[in-house]
């Protein structure tokens, strides 16, 4: 479903070429609209219902099902693309075809960024914290993924609690942004920090940095899950998309109420 198909749907109801009954059919159908490709059921109807095109999770796919199915949501949408957790491998054998596509290498993500109409807000910022640098890969996705969905992203990388004084010369960062995501392994004590020192919704990723008793990545999982400080969400290990979207889906919901405020 893209936008041109759905104003033409809306213009032909305005000119009396299409009923009540039917266009209320044509949106239904176009909501709800997929593709059997045989291996892969596109959703091309998520546009519609969520304001981003289907995404790829990019392992255990081929690098002609990667290409396939990609060149066909590059057809069938209007907005930004996401193949999530690619190789540089997946990615030379479909640029050819989408010539637009790019390769993050830190955030192992091919995108397109085609939106232009994407107004990033400076004033509803989502910062982006790191326990330390090994984290960033998984920071990077997060940030990316954030910042295709439209928003304005900062970052704050390699402040752990380890040297905690690294963290405090950020706090205007931190006191200005609208919704921050921290990102942090071995003990995962950095999210309980940052949520005590902000009134903002914080998204805490544990990452599977860390040594052996860390169970790659469980044991800050499970240090986020009972954090003490209040207004802390916890996403899946190493779930930096995840936490992208949802701090994306925060900001939206927040620019909502505002501008519906009198």
């Amino acid at each position: 479903m893209t936008e041109k198909t759905l104003l033409d749907v809306l213009r032909g109801y305005k000119a009396g070429e299409v009923s009540e009954a039917e266009i209320i059919a044509k949106l239904k159908n176009f909501s709800l609209a997929t593709e059997n490709l045989g291996f892969a059921n596109i959703d091309h109807g998520r546009e519609l219902r969520q304001g981003f095109p289907e995404v790829v999770y990019s392992p255990g796919k081929t690098k002609e099902q990667l290409k396939i199915i990609f060149k066909n949501l590059y057809e069938h949408s209007n907005g930004n693309l996401i193949a999530s957790r690619a190789s540089r491998e997946q990615f030379e054998f479909l640029r050819d075809e989408i010539p637009a596509a790019i390769y993050d290498e830190t955030a192992q993500m091919i995108y397109v960024d085609r939106d232009k109409t994407l107004q990033r807000d400076e004033n509803k910022k989502i910062l982006v914290v790191t326990a330390g640098t090994s984290d960033v890969p998984v920071a990077e996705e997060a940030r990316l993924t954030a910042y295709l969905w439209g928003n304005a992203v900062s970052t704050c990388y390699d402040c752990g609690v380890a040297g905690i004084h690294r963290l405090f010369k950020h706090m205007d960062e931190i006191i200005s942004a609208n919704v921050i995501i921290v990102v942090a392994g071995m003990e995962g004590a950095l999210a309980s920090v940052v949520g005590g020192l902000t009134n903002r919704p914080v998204i805490a990723v544990p990452t599977s940095v860390g040594y052996g008793a860390s169970f790659q990545g469980l044991a800050a999982l499970l240090a986020m899950l009972n954090t003490c400080a209040a207004g802390v969400g916890v996403v899946n290990i190493d779930n930096g998309f995840g936490a992208g979207v949802l701090a994306a889906k925060i900001n939206s919901g927040t620019r909502k109420k505002e501008e519906g405020t009198s």
